[in-house]
């Protein structure tokens, strides 16, 4: 074998993976088949959990100054996201090109084997390996592993060679974004729906607008190239009346609102992760933060794998848990394209969601759903609270290590806290301290929704999930120990 996984694909998702096996001390080969990255801006900033993602890795200094956000929407209707609890806000403008620059100088650091202008050109699953067939800058050349995966975006290669089933609904329309240099626009940061379509402006830095243009009835096209400028300002003039062919294009792409996910999230020795697995309209920036997170999940069950930790029945969980995931993803896009895009029949449609979403409970439901705050794994059986759930932040006093229990989860392994320095169950994780980590410390203050009042102890995955906790865990510690990290040594 040449390396230990094959990770097709150099954006976000794959650089989230390629780090989290290589914090693993797992072998990862990245092929890309862009020579550079594009610098174009494309997603802008992350949401409320992925920034928690960036924190619990110790990524977020790495980005420089953050603007962050409490105020977003769903399908243009304006949501205030400070009703949720949480450590983070949603980051504003930090353009894609940047968070890929960081996550690349991040998994070079560890020590991953980056091949930028390598093109996969075929995947073969032999059932005890993969072989891939690669298309580097001198020659063609064949790379193995024991694994693969697929993070080569919507028109993913790997999906196709392997097969992967991949329905759902084509695109209906075309849409253009773009960012240009020399415009004056008055911000229109949630968009503005017009009688013939949609449209978006945000500020970026540098003096670039970040425009989106949604006309209706505009034919999806299958293009081999970018659209120009000049389609763009046609289609803006049309549905605004306004005039903006003098701006200078950085640079201009299109999609569209076809709406598809795997089946099966692994199929024998390849999986797949981000925009390989799921496409949808990019609604309240979604995207790539769902591809990041699919990462952060899959990144350590891989490794446990890879290493001989554990079967590949853990493996099973990434689709368990994520493909419902992506479900969700799909559905509200759908919902908030058809609030977006559509015509006049739909305002009353508008009108009724704008009403509901004025009561708390409504507005902290789509506000959460947004942000991936609202995600629970069926990890675990029992009355706690937060099983399944994301750890909170806890500042941390007594420890010898980390000071809270998000630095706890910086070297990407389980974490143990023990909240009431209890010794014996600290002698029944003993077996697994190679794995993971042990923290006896008290919090320095509870979250204010109670889910930790009483709690002696918690068990977190290295994704930041909780999957034990005590008193209201139904299973031991050992068992949930095992179940995630394998036998005991």
């Amino acid at each position: 074998m040449d390396t230990q996984v094959i990770v097709v694909g150099a954006g976000p998702a794959g650089m989230m993976l390629a780090g989290e096996l290589r914090l693993a001390g797992v072998d990862v080969v990245v092929l890309e088949k862009l020579v550079r990255r594009t610098g174009e801006s494309r997603g802008l900033g992350f949401t409320a959990r992925t920034m928690e993602v960036f924190d619990q890795r110790g990524l977020l200094s790495r980005f420089g100054e953050i603007e962050v956000s409490d105020q977003g929407h769903f399908g243009g209707l304006p949501v205030d996201f400070a009703v949720l609890d949480g450590a983070h806000q949603a980051a504003k403008t930090i353009p894609q090109s940047h968070t890929e620059t960081v996550l690349e100088e991040w998994v070079t650091e560890l020590g991953a084997d980056i091949r930028r202008g390598h093109e996969l050109l075929s995947v073969k699953d032999t059932g005890d390996r993969v072989e891939a067939e690669v298309r580097g800058p001198d020659a063609t050349y064949r790379l193995t592993a024991p694994w693969l995966v697929g993070c080569d975006g919507g028109r993913s290669l790997v999906r196709k060679s392997v097969g992967f089933d991949f329905p759902g609904t084509a695109a209906t329309m075309e849409m253009f974004l773009a960012d240009v240099k020399g415009l004056d626009l008055a911000p229109r940061m949630i968009g503005e729906t017009l009688p013939g379509g949609m449209v978006m402006v945000g500020p970026l830095p540098g003096g670039i607008t970040r425009l989106i243009v949604c006309e209706r009835g505009t034919p999806p096209r299958r293009r081999e190239v970018p659209p120009s400028y000049d389609e763009v300002a046609a289609a803006w003039k049309r549905l605004t009346g306004d005039d903006i062919s003098h701006g200078e294009p950085v640079w201009v792409s299109s999609f569209g609102d076809a709406t598809r996910q795997v089946t099966r999230y692994r199929q024998g020795r390849v999986l797949l992760a981000g925009d390989s697995a799921h496409i949808h309209l990019p609604a309240g920036g979604q995207g790539m933060n769902t591809s990041i997170q699919d990462a952060v999940n899959l990144g350590w069950k891989l490794a446990a794998v890879v290493l001989g930790r554990t079967g590949e029945a853990l493996l099973d969980t990434y689709h368990d848990e994520r493909h419902p995931v992506g479900q969700r993803l799909l559905m509200n896009t759908r919902a908030q394209g058809l609030l977006f895009l559509s015509g006049a029949e739909v305002q009353p449609l508008r009108d009724v969601f704008t009403e509901l979403i004025r009561y708390e409970p409504v507005g902290r439901h789509l506000a959460a759903m947004v942000s991936g705050l609202e995600i629970r794994y069926d990890i675990a059986a029992g009355a706690h609270p937060l099983l399944g759930r994301r750890m909170p932040h806890l500042d941390l006093t007594g420890s010898t290590g980390p000071g809270s229990s998000t630095e706890a989860l910086h070297g990407g392994r389980g974490v143990l806290l023990d909240l009431a320095d209890n010794a014996v169950l600290r002698r029944r994780a003993a077996g697994w301290t190679d794995r993971v980590d042990v923290v006896t410390a008290a919090p320095k203050t509870l979250p204010d929704d109670g889910s930790l009042n009483g709690t002696a102890a918690v068990l977190v995955r290295p994704d930041g999930h909780v999957a034990w906790a005590a008193p209201g865990s139904h299973s031991d510690l050992p068992t949930a120990l095992e179940r995630w990290f394998g036998p005991a040594r």
